[in-house]
């Protein structure tokens, strides 16, 4: 008998500032996750998402969106209109339903 599937959570994920071209040109994406980060109990937080995004849904080079396991720096991250920092960042428990965005705030010049 197999395990149970674990329940999911569905957020709608935003790419702006230049970062949708790394995901197929498209800003707008809807992400189901488990709830819980595979292999483990806990519950799947803001570094999970970012890894999971870089493993799924990127289509090239990674190294412009994710770093040491978090987003670069120049990357400002939103978690339902507020700053992700005001949001405990990367130890931000995911919810269904939550809205991310990603902006890429550098600009070659």
């Amino acid at each position: 008998m197999s395990s149970p599937t674990p329940p999911t959570i569905r957020l709608q994920i935003e790419f702006s500032g230049g970062l949708e071209l790394l995901f197929s040109h498209t800003r707008k994406h809807t992400v189901n996750l488990p709830s819980t980060v595979p292999n483990s109990t806990r519950p799947a937080d803001a570094s999970y998402l970012i890894l999971y995004l870089r493993d799924n849904l990127l289509k090239e080079r990674p190294e412009l969106f994710e770093e040491k396991g978090t987003v670069k720096p120049g990357i400002l991250v939103l978690i339902n209109d507020t700053d992700w920092e005001l949001e405990g960042e990367g130890e931000y428990e995911l919810k269904d339903g939550d809205e991310i965005v990603f902006i890429s705030t550098l600009h070659g010049g």
